[in-house]
């Protein structure tokens, strides 16, 4: 028999009531016909067919059967439904769930047990995700797997980088060491140097000999215009190994290109790529390697006096060993993440305080590259000499982000002392951003994302960043 049934009439009520969904519903009694709204009624034939009802005269007894009009039998249809030919008498049946919905009485524990993994994936529908949690407050056993669900739905993501934490090694050391101490530690001054070798070589391990041959470019900035070089990722590896070497050399180690070799960075690298007997392969891997460890022992080995050491970059500049290591550490970061680029894999920032370090020698020589710029003429002239260790003429730049910090750099004098009193200007730059500006990977005029006051002062500084990239 079909037409609208009990349960129908009931939740379509509630819903146009109360604006929501019925939930699961407890079986009731059946309404009587006199309680349906009259748009629920079962449709008649005619006008001639009324539905019957007993008689509601108060003063006369209920009328009987022959009283009434019986309508004439029709036959059954699939479209309509059989008119009772007695009053309606309430009874208690099961209602029947609306569509998708699963009947209370249904949801043992093994389905609601079922329903946990769908449940941890928020594919539960409103009245099941209600039952499912329903039932976790009352199962020990089916909390804990909830629990193991959820948690397991936490790791699929597809995008999440495959590279650990940067802070990770560190971490790692510092809970070992504190266990057990070093007899010859690490000198704090080169620990960006370790980390980051670390790290190059923690993604060159896995490399096959495709990806060895893959083609990187380096990018810098010369005279104010961006260059580049194309060379491939073992081709980078020699690259570092080789201005590495002025370090070596300082320390009184063998220079990989001999004890004749120059000083200045981009000589020492077209000289070992232009004497190469083959294009570099994987076998760069291991000296650049076992070079950065001989380094750092040498520098654990010999005391504290040896980092004032200096070290010559050509007729670029000298550096004290200390700060030399750490461009080192900045150059071997900026180029594993250009190896890293090639190969289509991710690379992360360096640690806070390590990349902290490189902005802060980035800012310290950032004075002597102004006036460099200024002597060949590329920067504006000085408004405003002053003693040494004076208070000069300053811009305040402002480093945001891990690692980042404030430096006042001072604008006419590499001897002055940077100072807010006298800033003239500021500008405002992401650390990573500003370290891409200083390797020449990111143009001045894009650096910067806030300046304020003297422009040609902000222009010059951020093209003496520029400069300060090279080979």
């Amino acid at each position: 028999m079909t037409g609208p049934q009990d349960g129908d009439f009931f939740d379509r009520g509630r819903e146009g009531r109360e604006g929501r969904p019925a939930h699961p519903r407890i079986p009731g009694p059946r309404p009587a016909a006199d309680d349906l709204a009259p748009s629920a009624a079962p449709r008649r034939e005619s006008a001639r067919d009324p539905a019957p009802k007993p008689d509601l005269n108060p003063d006369m007894s209920p009328a009987t059967a022959e009283d009434r009009e019986i309508p004439a039998e029709e036959p059954e249809t699939a479209e309509e439904p059989e008119i009772p030919t007695e009053p309606a008498i309430p009874t208690e049946e099961p209602a029947i769930p609306a569509e998708n919905e699963i009947p209370a009485e249904k949801l043992t524990h093994k389905v609601l047990t079922s329903l946990l993994g769908a449940w941890a994936l928020a594919a539960c529908s409103a009245e099941e995700t209600a039952l499912v949690e329903e039932h976790l407050t009352e199962c020990a056993p089916c909390a804990e797997e909830a629990l193991r669900l959820r948690d397991a739905v936490g790791l699929l993501h597809a995008d999440r980088s495959l590279d650990l934490d940067p802070l990770l090694r560190s971490r790692v050391l510092e809970s070992c060491l504190g266990r057990r101490p070093a007899r010859i530690p690490v000198p704090d001054w080169a620990a960006p140097y370790d980390a980051e070798t670390a790290r190059l070589d923690a993604l060159l391990r896995d490399f096959g000999d495709a990806e060895w041959h893959a083609p990187v470019r380096l990018s810098w900035f010369e005279e104010d215009r961006p260059v580049s070089r194309r060379t491939t990722v073992a081709g980078v590896i020699g690259h570092l190994m080789t201005v590495d070497g002025l370090v070596v050399g300082s320390l009184g180690l063998d220079d990989p290109l001999g004890p004749d070799a120059p000083d200045d960075p981009t000589d020492r690298t077209e000289l070992s790529w232009r004497t190469a007997t083959s294009p570099p392969t994987r076998a760069v891997h291991e000296p650049w390697r076992e070079q950065s460890h001989t380094l750092i022992r040498t520098v654990s080995f010999a005391g504290p006096g040896v980092a004032e050491l200096s070290v010559s970059y050509g007729d670029f500049f000298a550096l004290p060993l200390r700060d030399a290591l750490l461009d080192r550490a900045f150059e071997c970061w900026v180029h594993g993440a250009d190896i890293a680029e090639a190969v289509s894999y991710p690379y992360e920032p360096p640690a806070g305080a390590h990349l902290h370090r490189m902005i802060d020698l980035a800012a310290r020589v950032l004075p002597s590259a102004l006036a460099t710029r200024r002597r060949n003429g590329l920067a504006g002239p000085v408004r405003d000499l002053v003693a040494a260790g004076a208070p000069g003429r300053s811009l305040r730049l402002e480093v945001e982000g891990a690692g980042g910090g404030t430096w006042y750099i001072a604008l006419d004098s590499p001897a002055a002392l940077g100072s807010p009193e006298r800033s003239v200007g500021q500008i405002a730059l992401d650390a990573v951003e500003f370290c891409q500006l200083v390797a020449g990977h990111v143009s001045p005029e894009e650096a910067a994302a806030g300046q304020e006051g003297d422009r040609e002062a902000i222009r010059d500084v951020l093209f003496a960043a520029a400069s300060m990239s090279r080979l």
